[in-house]
């Protein structure tokens, strides 16, 4: 059989980046299968099912309410707590747990790596793709308790750019996928890195502004307030919340930071990635 009639040709990549469009293209039903596997496995075998995804981010809001708000005093004027935490928490959650299931995209994947080809990018795209299923769930628990404040007469109201929040969480899949498949080059070496992902993820939640807004951080914190203000997720969720209330000025630091950083981690993460994927078989 001639060169020409090749339906596939599997080579090394020889580009330094290389994102192959066409190719993921074609292996799209097997993009949604790995989507689909990752939502099902979630809750299957479980009572309660996808109610999961609503359980966490509402009890958590609760805890946070009252450990943050009642025991520790600190206020968001002019938003209802529970309604501000449960903002937080839902990018929060989306982007911890595409971050920690990119990460390991490697590691949990390696048998079936080693047997078959396919675009490995498709592994870390079908885990942020498959997260955005769980958000949509609890976008709508926060959508459903939007309108409940509303309906009990506390000004609630989503500012002009509320559109935006297409872009930011745009820039949250690029932070997430590019920093995922940069750590996912470290896992298949070293096992534990993988635990201390996770413990490094809870840490860092409560650094970046999740249950406060910047300006509460600012005048508690005071000297320590750099810590969260170079923290580049803080802005995000900063402006993540400004678009969903209009008492709330838009933060644009936060859009640009976003972006900027999202695109950069996303590229270095995929030279990364294209580079482990080379050898990652004879490590993992």
């Amino acid at each position: 059989m001639s060169k020409e009639e090749w339906l596939y040709e599997i080579k090394p990549k020889g580009k330094l980046i290389d994102l192959n469009l066409k190719e993921i293209w074609r292996y799209r039903d097997l993009l949604v299968l790995f989507i689909k596997r990752d939502i099902v496995t979630v809750y299957k075998q479980t009572i309660l099912g996808p109610l999961w995804f609503l359980i966490q981010p509402l009890f958590t809001s609760v805890v946070f309410t009252l450990i943050f708000n009642k025991v520790a005093g600190i206020e968001n004027i002019g938003v209802p707590n529970f309604l501000f935490n449960l903002t937080g928490l839902t990018l929060w959650s989306y982007f911890k747990e595409s971050l920690n299931a990119t990460s390991n995209a490697f590691r949990s994947n390696a048998t079936l790596f080693g047997k078959v080809y396919f675009p490995r990018f498709i592994a870390p795209a079908s885990k942020v793709l498959s997260g955005l299923f769980k958000y949509g769930i609890q976008l709508l628990i926060l959508v459903l308790f939007y309108f409940y404040y509303a309906y009990q007469g506390i000004e609630v109201r989503p500012s002009i750019y509320f559109p935006l929040l297409l872009v930011i969480i745009l820039n949250v899949i690029l932070i997430a996928m590019g920093l995922g498949m940069i750590l996912s080059a470290f896992t298949t070496k070293y096992r534990d890195l993988t635990i201390l992902i996770g413990f490094s993820l809870n840490l860092l939640m409560y650094l970046s502004a999740v249950m406060y807004s910047l300006d509460a951080a600012k005048d508690n914190l005071k000297e320590y307030y750099w810590a969260i203000e170079l923290n580049p997720l803080a802005h995000i969720l900063e402006s993540y919340r400004s678009i969903w209330f209009n008492n709330i000025d838009v933060h644009w630091e936060g859009i640009y930071v976003g972006l900027g950083l999202g695109i950069v981690l996303f590229f270095l993460g995929l030279i990364v990635f294209n580079r482990t994927e080379k050898t990652f078989i004879d490590t993992v």
